[in-house]
C-alpha cells in the first residue's frame, strides 16, 4: 500500500469551499480511480494550511494518478490554493486500516470510522496509539 501527502496553504477563508469541493467533487472522482483505497483531509488550526493523504494499493496506482489525475485536482482548487502544493509519496509499512486474521474478524479492509468504532459502535479513539496513523 503506499501513501501520497499533498500540504498546501490555503486563502483566507477558503477552508469550508475547500471542504465542500473535496466532498463534492475530488473525492466521488478520486473513488473511480484505479487502487484509489481512502482519502484523510486535514487543516491546521485556523485553517491556513490543509494536508490530505490519499491510500492506494500499488505504487503504479499512486504513480498514474501523479500524471493524469493530480493536475486536474489541483486546476479545481486552484483558486483556493495560496501557492503550489508540496507533495510525497511514501510507502505504507504498517498500518492500523486493515483487519487480521489475528484479532478473530475475518480479514479485509475497513474504514478509518469503522475502525475506531467499538462493538458498541461508538467511536473509541485513544490519544496514545493516535501516532501510529501518522504517515
Amino acid at each position: 500500500m503506499f501513501a501520497r501527502k499533498v500540504t498546501a496553504r490555503l486563502k483566507s477563508k477558503s477552508l469550508s469551499q475547500f471542504t465542500n469541493l473535496m466532498e463534492s467533487e475530488i473525492l466521488p472522482w478520486l473513488r473511480t480511480q484505479e487502487g484509489f483505497l481512502d482519502l484523510i483531509t486535514l487543516a491546521a488550526y485556523g485553517g491556513a494550511e490543509v494536508t490530505t493523504i490519499s491510500f492506494w494499493d500499488r505504487q503504479a496506482d499512486a504513480d498514474a494518478y501523479h500524471t493524469s489525475g493530480y493536475p486536474e485536482v489541483v486546476e479545481v482548487l486552484e483558486k483556493l490554493l495560496d501557492g503550489r502544493p508540496y507533495v510525497k509519496t511514501f510507502e505504507v509499512v504498517s498500518s492500523t486500516f486493515q483487519r487480521t486474521s489475528s484479532e478473530g474478524k475475518s480479514c479485509g479492509r475497513i474504514s478509518p470510522a469503522e475502525h475506531l468504532r467499538g462493538q458498541s459502535g461508538e467511536v473509541n479513539f485513544d490519544a496514545r496509539t493516535a501516532g501510529s496513523l501518522d504517515l
